[in-house]
């Protein structure tokens, strides 16, 4: 697969994701209601470029049209589609991506295995439907599995067993509470990115594997972090918990001095001091709390040659602290600091 082969692809580029997804109309540059390669449902569009994805997009359709023998990319967004039943991808057991966001879509009304019968799925997307629970049973194939805006309040305990390739997922915007997925998560191995931002969640899920790189809890109800909570996550690098309800007695001393951490975004909650953190953290997201001091052994243990801060911004607006408030040390302590916001 080449980045040019298809119109929605993740990259994985020195730690950092980027998701691209393009409309219909800008997927290869082709016409959506140009000429269609010769095996294609009549309603929808094949490109002769690539005939083996099938463009179903924005036509109203309640139920999914009968899929070619070929085709590995089926795109059907933007539709009115309420069911599917467990024979519909008979045809195409060789089916790689399936597209659904944006439809209506309900859990008692996808029926039976028909997506664990996809033997070479990888990529799994309804997103923007009304599903109230995570779907399954899936294959062990599937890589990327997106099931945002939705009111999935649980994910069933072995839903996603066995899921030893699923490398990301998307539960953002639901209406999840931690006890409702805690070790839900429990043997995903390869999992990197994990998004649960937009639920109801109190407290933090048990149970998540430690092979996570980019874990975001922004905008729940969190008050608190056990000690030890990120004991053993070797690889995170990227973790969001902005817009909850942290307060200083609810975050233990060392709990996010983490080695392996390059941005932390603690933004939109209600502490008054600096948590400690690794010296390794670059980018640290503060703005909007109640902090009103800057004691500098948050950032720095021991001030060298070669010890010091790597961040590199630092944003303090919207908190009780002024530039007289900075001690002076702070400046060899936050060497490489290019931006340090305090209004």
């Amino acid at each position: 697969m080449t980045l040019n082969s298809l119109p929605v692809f993740l990259l994985l580029i020195s730690g950092i994701f980027c998701q691209y997804d393009y409309g219909p109309a800008d997927d290869y540059g082709y016409d959506p209601f140009g000429p269609s390669a010769a095996v294609c449902a009549p309603e929808c569009n094949c490109p002769l470029s690539y005939p083996t994805a099938m463009y179903c997009d924005n036509l109203k359709l309640k139920t999914i049209p009968i899929v070619p023998s070929g085709i590995k990319y089926l795109y059907l967004r933007n539709n009115m589609i309420e069911s599917i039943e467990e024979n519909t991808f008979d045809n195409v057991t060789d089916l790689q991506w399936l597209i659904l966001d944006h439809n209506h879509l309900e859990n008692s009304k996808i029926k039976g295995r028909v997506f664990s019968k996809l033997k070479n799925l990888k990529k799994l997307h309804i997103n923007y439907n009304n599903l109230t629970e995570a779907v399954g049973p899936l294959p062990k194939t599937l890589d990327d599995l997106q099931l945002s805006h939705n009111k999935i309040t649980k994910v069933n305990p072995g839903a996603l067993e066995g899921l030893v390739n699923l490398t990301v997922i998307h539960l953002q915007n639901n209406q999840l509470k931690a006890d409702s997925i805690s070790g839900a998560f429990k043997g995903l191995n390869s999992l990197l990115y994990l998004d649960l931002s937009f639920n109801r969640l109190t407290k933090l899920p048990t149970g998540l594997p430690h092979s996570l790189l980019m874990l975001y809890f922004d905008n729940n109800q969190i008050s608190n972090v056990p000690d030890e909570y990120f004991q053993g996550f070797k690889a995170l690098q990227y973790l969001r918990l902005s817009h909850n309800k942290l307060t200083d007695s609810g975050i233990p001393g060392n709990v996010f001095n983490i080695t392996s951490l390059v941005e932390l975004d603690l933004s939109f909650n209600q502490l008054k001091s600096i948590p400690t953190v690794s010296e390794n953290l670059e980018n640290f997201y503060l703005q909007v709390n109640k902090i009103n001091k800057f004691p500098l052994s948050s950032f720095c243990k021991v001030v060298g040659p070669t010890t010091y801060s790597k961040i590199t911004h630092l944003r303090l607006d919207g908190n009780n602290i002024t530039r007289a408030d900075l001690p002076q040390e702070m400046y060899n302590c936050l060497r490489v600091a290019a931006e340090i916001s305090l209004e």
